[in-house]
Formats: structure tokens, sequence, C-alpha cells
């Protein structure tokens, strides 16, 4: 092969791969601040400064919840109507630690996506003008005697309402699946950098609770290609995206001053009192 040729090819293919590498390596050899929340429970944040991640400043915060003994497990928070912000929601529910769920109503509340609760429909899927769904009513978050999975719209129209699991969020675009990166439109909602929230499932049942701040300096946001490495990084062979932008938060019992982990960004400040209202969460308590 001619050195020319050679430097084109590398110009073109190398440095998408080196910048990728670059990346990981960036995030594995992170020095995280570690807290335990609970029995087989833990809070992870760092703040990624210097552009060092995605060419950007990222704030990431994450619980890891494993499976046993007596580790809290996880359960779905809501009101039908009513909006709450995700502290509110959690300290309603007496949890260990919380994050925002699905995509609501801003203005009416509810939910806009199917919500199950110990099999009782709470909400359903409101579709488009088309009597389409959208790109967020492709997957859901199930859990079943406390154990969390992840499933895929299997194309039919009454999909969500014909799942025989006893919980059930609706929401997404999914991230991956058993292993298997998720093909995701090029819409703007995936490209565009946003506040991130994310649920995934370790191949060992251990549960992934992610947020990533944004619109900010101290951190940017994530595109939603960006947040799927994030989650395979962490170990996840399932993930899903769940409601982010001003409704991205993560709610810890006794942290800080109000327990609000990452930085909401609905007051355009980069503090913890930004929590948008909500309409339902995903939330962590030891079993009854």
């Amino acid at each position: 092969m001619k050195p020319l040729l050679r430097i084109t090819l590398f110009i073109l293919f190398g440095f998408p791969s080196f910048a990728q590498q670059a990346d990981s390596v960036t995030f594995c050899q992170a020095k995280w601040n570690t807290t335990a929340v609970a029995p087989k429970t833990k809070l992870y944040t760092h703040q990624f400064a210097d552009s060092s991640l995605f060419k950007a400043n990222q704030y990431i915060s994450y619980l890891t919840i494993k499976s046993g003994g007596k580790a809290p497990v996880c359960y779905i928070g809501y009101e039908e109507k009513e909006l709450i912000v995700t502290s509110t929601f959690a300290e309603k529910h007496q949890a260990v630690a919380a994050i925002n769920g699905t995509f609501f109503d801003i203005k009416n509340g509810g939910s806009v996506d199917f919500l199950k609760v110990n099999d009782s429909v709470i909400n359903q899927s409101r579709l488009d003008k088309n009597g389409k769904r959208t790109f967020h009513q492709e997957a859901a978050v199930v859990i079943n005697q406390h154990k969390v999975g992840i499933k895929n719209w299997d194309g039919t129209n009454t999909w969500e309402n014909n799942l025989k699991d006893e919980n059930v969020m609706v929401s997404g675009p999914l991230l991956i699946l058993s292993n298997v990166d998720e093909k995701l439109d090029s819409i703007s909602f995936n490209k565009t950098r946003h506040p991130r929230t994310a649920l995934g499932i370790r191949p060992d049942g251990t549960v992934v609770l992610l947020t990533v701040d944004g619109r900010q300096e101290n951190s940017a946001g994530m595109n939603l290609f960006e947040l799927t490495k994030i989650m395979k990084w962490l170990g996840c062979s399932s993930a899903i995206n769940l409601d982010g932008g001003g409704s991205t938060t993560l709610w810890v019992k006794s942290y800080g001053d109000n327990g609000v982990v990452n930085h909401p960004s609905d007051n355009k400040k980069w503090d913890h009192e930004g929590q948008r209202k909500v309409a339902n969460i995903i939330y962590i308590k030891s079993k009854p």
C-alpha cells in the first residue's frame, strides 16, 4: 500500500476509532466519588472537566443496585394527573433513592406513555395525530416480583396492553437489548446533547440508574449515541433512555441539603434546586 494511501485511510478511519478509544479510557480511568447508600447499593459521581469526555465537560451520577440479600428493590411511583418533583415523590414513598421516570403531559399532568403499576393500568400511551406511536413508546421497563427487565416493542398496536408484567413503564428510545446496540434514528432528539436519564441492567441482574447533567458550562449533556456508549462501559447488557432534559433528577436520601445528587437544569443554574415536576419515578426501597 502506498504511503499516501495509508495516510488517507488513517485520516478517514483512524481518528474516530482513536477518539472513541480515548473516551473509553477517560471514562474507565476516572476517579469516581463513591458512597454506600444501602446494602449492595452504591452512588458514583464524577465531573469530567477540561472537555475530556466526548470533547465536552460532563457531570455523571449513577447508582448500582445489586440483587439479592438485603439490597433494596425497584418500584414505580406515580400520580395519574398531578405533577410532583422527584424528591417529593421519593419522600412520599419513603424511598432510599429515585430517578425521574417516563415522558408526561407538562400542562395537564399524567404520563403520555403507558404506565401499569401492580397490575393496574394508570395511563395509556398517547399516539400522535396519525395514530402512530412516538420514538419513546417502543420499549419498556418492566418489574415483576421486584426483578427489573427491559422489553422491546413487538410492532403491534396493542403491545403494551398485552404485556403480562406486573409493572410496566413504556419509554425510550431503547439503547441496548441483550448485548445488541439498538439502531437509533438520526432525529434531532437522538443527535442533540441534552440532560439524560437512563436505566441499565448488567448480566448479573445489577440495576444501574444514571443521570447526565446538561445545558450547562460544567456539563454539556449527551446525545443518545454517546449515552449508549456510557451504558456499555458501565457493563450494561440492556439499557433504555427515560425522560431527560429539565426532568433529569437523581435523588438519594440524606444526600446533601435536599437529596438531589445531580444538577437539574430547569432553573438554568448549576445547583441542586432546579427540579422539574414530573408524573412518575422509579425508586428503590427495602423489600416489604
